[in-house]
C-alpha cells in the first residue's frame, strides 16, 4: 500500500478534470491544443491539491523517527558534579519513552514526494507563463495558416515576455554591481519562486475573501425558493438583452461576410480564405450566401477593389467570436427557462395537498427506472418543497463555520505559543495519537474548502466578454485557457497558505520541524526575510476587510453606481427588470404550451383516425385504376389524355380536402420561387418549396370544360 494511494489519486483526479473540461469545453469543435494544455493545468493544480495530505502524513512519520532516534541516541559525555546527581534524579521525574511510531498505510517512500513535486510544480509553472499565454493568443488569433497564427501569437506576446526579460536582467545587474551579494543559482532560483508565489498570493486573498462570504450565503439563498425566481427573472432580463445584442452583432458580421463573398469570385486567389470564414458561419448563412452567390464571373482587379489578406483576417476573427457568442447566450436562454419553469412548479406545487409534483410540461425523453421507482412525484414533491431547502440551510451554516475558522486561522496562525490557529490545533492533536487517517482527512477537508472557495469565485467571475466560464460546452478557447492561468498561479501560494495554517511551514512558523516535500522544492524563505516575515504573514489579515466588503455587498453596489446592472433588492431598475424578465418567462412559456398543444391533438388525431395519408394514396390508386378500365374500350386517345387531366383535378381537390380535416403541418414555402411565367409552370420545371397542386398554370383551369 506505500504507493498505491498514489497511484490511485493520481487516476482520480485525472477524470475529474477531464469531467470538468467536459462539462465546460467542447471536444468536437475546439482545437486539441487549446483542450490538451487546458486538461494538463487543472490536471496538475487538482493533483497537488489531492496529493498534499499525504505528503503531510509522511512528513509527519519521518518527524517521529527522528524523535525517536534522538531519544535513543546516549547524552553527550561530559564531568557530572556528584552533588548535584541525586537532587537532580529525585526533582526531575523520570521522562515516559515516546509512542511507537506506526507507519501510514499511505506512506510514500523516501526520494518520490521531492522528484513528483518538482515536476509537478515546474511543468505548471511553464504552462502559466509561457506556454499558456501563447497558446491563448493562437487560438484566439484569426489566421488562415499555422505560420500566421504563430506569427500573430509572437506579436502579441512580445510585450509579455519583454516585461519577464527586464525585470530579471535588471535583477541580475543590481546582484552584479553589489559585490557583497553572493547569490548562486538556488538562491535565484528561490527569489523567482517567491516572486511567483507573491503574485499568487495577493490575487488568492481576493477570490478567497469574496468566496468565504458568497458560497455560504449562495446556498442559504438557494433555500428561498421566492428570493431564488425573483433572481431569475432578473437574469432572464439580462440575459435576453445579452442575446438580442448578440444576434445584432451576428447578424452585422454575417452581412460584412456576405458583401465579402460576393465581391471575391471563385477563381480569385483570396478565395480559399473566404471558403474558411464561411465553414465558420452557421448553416442557415452558408445557405443564403450559397443561393445569392454566382461563382461564374470572372473577377477584374483594375475595376473592383478588393479587401487585404489582413482584414479578412480581422474578419475571421470576428465571425469566430460572433457565432460562439451567439451560441452561447442561445444555449444559457434555454437553461434558463428551464430553470424559472422549475422555479414556478415549486412555487405552484408548495400549496397541494396531494403530495404529488406535477410540471408544467411534461418531458420529452422517456422516464427511466430510477424515475419510475425511486425519484417518483411523491419522492420529488418531498424533496423539492421539504427537504431541499432544509438541507442547503443546514449545509449553509456549516460552511459559514468553516468560512469563521478560516478568518481566525488566517489572522492567527503566526502564533506559534500558544496556538491559536484551529486547524493547527486539530492536526496536532491527531499527530499525538499518529492516527494518520484522521491527519489525511482533517488536511484533505481543509484544502479541499479553501480550493472551492479560490477555483469557485474563478468560475463566477466575469470580465465583460473576454474571460467567462459558461457550462454545457459553451466555453471559448480563450476563456478556458486564461482559467488554467489562474489555477497555475493560486494553486502554489495557496498550498503554501495552508502549511501555514497547520504550522508544517517552517519559514512561517519558525520551528524546527522535519519539512514538508513540497516546502523543500520551494527554497528557503529567508533570502527574502522581508516577504516570509511581512508579507506572508499579515497580508493575509487583510481578508477579514475583503469578507465584510463582501457580506455587505459593496463591490455589488460600485458596480450598479457606475451603470452595470446589479441584483439590488431596493434598486428600481431592478424591479424594472424582475418584471420584464416575468413577461419574458410568460411568453416563452405561452409559445411553448401552444406547440405542446399542437403536437397533442395531432396525437389524438393519429389515434383516432389512423393516417390520412396513407388511405387517400389507396384510395387515389384503385379510383385511377377504375377509371382507366371504364374508359379504355370508349374513349379515343386525345379524349384519353383529357381525361387524365381531368383524373388529376380531382385529385387535386380530394387532396386539399384531406390536408384541412388532417390539421397537416405547413410545409416550406418559399415566396421567391414563385413566378407568373407561364412557359415555367408548363415545362414541367417546379420550384423547391411549392406545393404540388399549384404547378399548373391558372390559364389552362378550364381546358377540360
Amino acid at each position: 500500500m506505500s504507493g498505491a494511494a498514489l497511484g490511485i489519486e493520481i487516476v482520480v483526479v485525472f477524470f475529474l478534470a477531464l469531467f470538468l473540461l467536459h462539462r465546460y469545453g467542447d471536444f468536437r469543435k475546439q482545437q486539441r491544443m487549446v483542450l490538451f494544455g487546458t486538461l494538463l493545468a487543472w490536471y496538475l493544480c487538482f493533483l497537488i491539491v489531492f496529493i498534499l495530505p499525504l505528503d503531510v502524513s509522511t512528513t509527519i512519520y519521518k518527524q517521529c523517527k527522528i524523535d525517536h532516534e534522538k531519544h535513543k541516541s546516549p547524552p553527550t559525555a561530559g564531568p557530572i558534579p556528584s552533588n548535584h546527581t541525586t537532587a537532580n534524579t529525585s526533582a526531575t521525574p523520570t521522562q515516559s519513552p515516546p509512542q511507537p511510531c506506526y507507519r501510514p498505510w499511505s506512506y510514500i517512500p523516501d526520494g518520490i514526494m521531492p522528484v513528483f513535486w518538482r515536476v509537478v510544480y515546474w511543468t505548471s509553472q511553464c504552462l502559466t507563463w509561457l506556454l499558456l499565454p501563447f497558446m491563448q493568443s493562437y487560438a484566439r488569433s484569426g489566421g488562415f495558416s499555422i505560420t500566421g497564427k504563430i506569427k500573430t501569437a509572437l506579436i502579441e506576446n512580445a510585450i509579455y515576455y519583454g516585461t519577464y526579460l527586464l525585470i530579471f536582467g535588471s535583477l541580475l545587474i543590481y546582484v552584479a554591481v553589489h559585490p557583497e551579494w553572493h547569490l548562486s543559482w538556488y538562491e535565484l532560483q528561490t527569489i523567482g519562486i517567491t516572486a511567483a508565489n507573491t503574485w499568487g498570493l495577493f490575487l488568492l486573498v481576493l477570490l478567497l475573501g469574496y468566496g468565504l462570504v458568497e458560497i455560504p450565503r449562495s446556498y442559504w439563498n438557494a433555500s428561498r425558493h421566492g428570493h431564488l425566481l425573483i433572481k431569475t427573472y432578473f437574469k432572464a432580463s439580462k440575459l435576453m438583452t445579452e442575446k438580442a445584442d448578440a444576434e445584432e452583432n451576428l447578424e452585422d458580421v454575417m452581412e460584412e461576410v456576405r458583401k465579402v463573398s460576393e465581391s471575391i469570385k471563385y477563381n480569385h486567389p483570396l478565395r480559399k480564405y473566404i471558403d474558411t470564414i464561411l465553414r465558420k458561419c452557421p448553416l442557415d448563412y452558408q445557405e443564403k450566401m450559397g443561393r445569392n452567390m454566382d461563382d461564374y464571373e470572372d473577377f477584374d482587379d483594375k475595376q473592383n477593389t478588393y479587401p487585404s489578406e489582413k482584414s479578412l483576417v480581422k474578419l475571421h476573427k470576428q465571425v469566430i467570436y460572433a457565432v460562439q457568442r451567439h451560441n452561447r447566450t442561445r444555449v444559457q436562454w434555454q437553461i434558463l427557462l428551464q430553470q424559472a419553469i422549475h422555479l414556478e412548479d415549486v412555487a405552484k406545487n408548495e400549496t397541494s395537498s396531494t403530495h404529488q409534483f406535477v410540471h408544467s410540461f411534461q418531458s420529452s425523453e422517456p422516464a427511466g427506472w430510477f424515475s419510475r421507482y425511486v425519484y417518483t412525484p411523491t419522492v420529488e414533491w418531498y424533496w423539492e418543497c421539504l427537504l431541499k431547502r432544509w438541507f442547503y440551510r443546514l449545509l449553509s451554516v456549516v460552511l459559514t463555520l468553516f468560512s469563521v475558522a478560516v478568518v481566525w486561522s488566517e489572522c492567527t496562525f503566526f502564533s506559534t505559543r500558544p496556538v491559536l490557529s484551529l486547524f493547527a490545533v486539530f492536526i496536532q492533536l491527531a499527530e499525538r495519537d499518529y492516527n494518520y487517517l484522521y491527519i489525511e482527512m482533517a488536511c484533505f477537508i481543509t484544502i479541499f474548502f479553501l480550493c472551492t472557495c479560490v477555483y469557485s469565485t474563478v468560475f463566477r467571475i466575469r470580465v465583460f466578454n473576454y474571460y467567462y466560464l459558461a457550462s454545457h460546452h459553451q466555453t471559448d478557447a480563450y476563456s478556458l485557457q486564461f482559467s488554467g492561468m489562474l489555477f497555475c498561479r493560486l494553486t502554489p501560494p495557496l498550498c503554501l497558505n495552508f502549511l501555514g495554517l497547520i504550522h508544517m511551514d517552517s519559514a512561517i512558523s519558525h520551528q524546527k520541524k522535519e519539512p514538508t516535500a513540497y516546502t523543500s522544492i520551494m527554497g528557503s524563505m529567508r533570502v527574502l526575510s522581508f516577504i516570509a516575515n511581512g508579507f506572508y504573514i499579515y497580508y493575509p489579515m487583510l481578508i477579514v476587510i475583503l469578507c465584510i466588503a463582501t457580506y455587505f455587498s459593496l463591490g455589488t453596489r460600485c458596480l450598479n453606481l457606475l451603470g452595470f446592472q446589479q441584483f439590488m433588492g431596493d434598486s428600481e431598475m431592478t424591479s424594472d427588470l424582475i418584471d420584464e424578465g416575468k413577461e419574458l418567462i410568460r411568453r416563452e412559456k405561452r409559445k411553448r404550451q401552444r406547440i405542446e398543444d399542437g403536437e397533442n391533438r395531432r396525437r389524438e388525431w393519429k389515434e383516432r383516425y389512423g393516417n390520412p395519408r396513407e388511405d387517400y394514396a389507396a384510395r387515389n390508386r384503385s379510383s385511377h385504376e377504375m377509371k382507366e378500365t371504364s374508359y379504355s374500350d370508349s374513349v379515343t386517345s386525345s379524349s384519353s389524355g383529357r381525361q387524365a387531366k381531368y383524373s388529376r383535378s380531382g385529385s387535386r381537390a380530394e387532396r386539399d380536402c384531406i390536408e384541412l380535416l388532417q390539421d397537416a403541418e405547413p410545409l416550406d414555402f418559399n415566396a421567391d420561387s414563385l413566378t407568373d411565367d407561364p412557359l415555367d409552370t408548363e415545362s414541367g420545371r417546379h420550384a423547391g418549396g411549392r406545393y404540388l397542386s399549384m404547378s399548373s398554370s391558372r390559364s389552362r383551369i378550364f381546358d377540360d370544360v
